[in-house]
């Protein structure tokens, strides 16, 4: 058991209340693990963070880490207050690529778990908001020997600054019945391309790739990476009238009515007397609701592929941006499709790499320079699914609106006059 434990009654305070606590598992790791250089770090990374709480001060500051040639992939921390807390005055993050969809075997995830114990602190996070496995807690001499020896086993590092990130995907077609593509091939096809870029920082601000395998996005491509894969379908939404029966036998009517149909954002399906459901599919947005609720008897269509949306990322220059359409559908079948795909993103990151302001996202550029000019550049035909707000420009009549806008200000002046004389 580690020595001289730091006293600290504020952190105390986080382990009460109905939820786990962060602090009760670095004490486990300070009072229980056989290690003594993990207990003496942990030990230490309490009695700053108590420090930090006293103070409401931060005292981690920034350096330079990395593994042999690589750019990136290492989070530098080093403490100011490192002499009161020696132990701990090296505390650097290992950003790790999961595999696509991020499936583990028990086996590799003990491996991982004894290499990063063996260099590190054994504090690990599953996922971090970049999609990597967070290793937080190594020294710089460790950080070399810890990333040799699970390269050896075939892990690699996750992006880090101005480069192309850590790319996510859904778990996808291996356990979802939703699943319009190949999420991993896509993933790995991306990445493996893009992997330079990833550990070399050379662009103007991060590039994020995202793969959902259907309209549910359960990995937030749309709205959080630079290039969003989501997969879909462009025939008949496919219904198996035997089992809508059967859902109705079991759940009512009702349940079809109230949970269901009217809540259809486009009102395109319809429920029989006979107890049979009717799509009209092209008036379907993909929403995905119904298909959620009635899995068992409403699938995607079988003619699949994927929808390519830019831009999505949180607040940076400019607020958070949703991805824009680029490519409404695209098939992905063949090698050729994916080389086109490729070939996609390729263009794109050159174009924004050249064109890109310092530390502004691809969206932000594309805000910047007009969606029409960046279409007109990259070659890429304009289609009325890019349109950013549908109900504002597409399909509203501006003819007169500056003469309208006037006199209704007129009118707000003539009132607010009125209003100011009868006081």
């Amino acid at each position: 058991m580690a020595k001289n434990h730091h006293p600290t009654p504020m952190l105390d305070e986080l382990e009460n209340g109905p939820w786990p606590s962060f602090i009760s598992g670095i004490k486990n790791l300070r009072d229980r693990h056989p290690d003594d250089r993990i207990q003496g770090m942990s030990n230490d990374l309490l009695g700053q963070l108590e420090h930090s709480y006293e103070t409401r001060k931060g005292y981690w500051k920034g350096g330079t880490v990395s593994v042999f040639g690589y750019g990136s992939g290492i989070i530098p921390r080093f403490s100011e207050v490192g002499h009161a807390f020696p132990s701990s005055k090296e505390f650097h993050t290992v950003r790790v690529q999961p595999p696509a969809g991020n499936f583990y075997t028990t086996d590799i995830l003990r491996q991982l778990a004894d290499s990063w114990e063996k260099y590190g602190s054994g504090l690990v996070t599953f996922h971090g908001q970049t999609g990597n496995a967070m290793f937080i807690g190594v020294d710089t001499d460790n950080t070399q020997a810890f990333f040799d020896e699970i390269n050896e086993y075939g892990f690699d590092l996750g992006g880090a600054g101005p480069c192309v990130r850590t790319g996510m995907s859904c778990v996808g077609a291996a356990r979802c019945e939703q699943s319009c593509a190949n999420e991993q091939r896509i993933h790995r096809t991306l990445l493996n391309r893009f992997t330079d870029d990833v550990h070399r920082p050379s662009l103007p601000y991060k590039f994020k790739f995202k793969v959902s395998g259907c309209p549910n996005d359960c990995v937030n491509a749309i709205e959080r990476s630079d290039f969003a894969v989501i997969g879909t379908w462009r025939d008949e939404m496919k219904i198996d009238q035997d089992k809508v029966r059967e859902f109705i036998r079991e759940k009512g009517r009702a349940e079809v009515i109230d949970n269901v149909t009217t809540r259809c954002p486009t009102g395109c399906m319809t429920l029989h007397d006979d107890d049979t459901l009717e799509v009209e599919d092209k008036d379907c947005v993909r929403c995905m609701h119904c298909l959620n609720v009635m899995h068992t008897a409403l699938s995607p269509g079988d003619e699949r592929g994927v929808t390519i949306l830019l831009g999505g990322k949180r607040t940076l220059k400019i607020g958070d941006l949703m991805g824009t359409v680029i490519v409404p559908f695209m098939k992905l079948d063949t090698d050729e499709d994916y080389a086109q795909l490729t070939e996609l993103a390729e263009n794109i990151i050159d174009f924004w790499a050249e064109n890109g302001l310092e530390h502004e996202r691809c969206g932000e550029m594309i805000e910047r320079i007009g969606l029409m000019n960046f279409l007109k550049e990259l070659g890429i035909p304009a289609d009325p699914n890019m349109v950013n707000h549908p109900r504002q420009s597409s399909y509203v009549r501006l003819d007169g609106f500056d003469e309208a806008a006037e006199e209704q200000l007129r009118r707000r002046m003539e009132q607010r006059e009125q209003a100011a004389a009868g006081q």
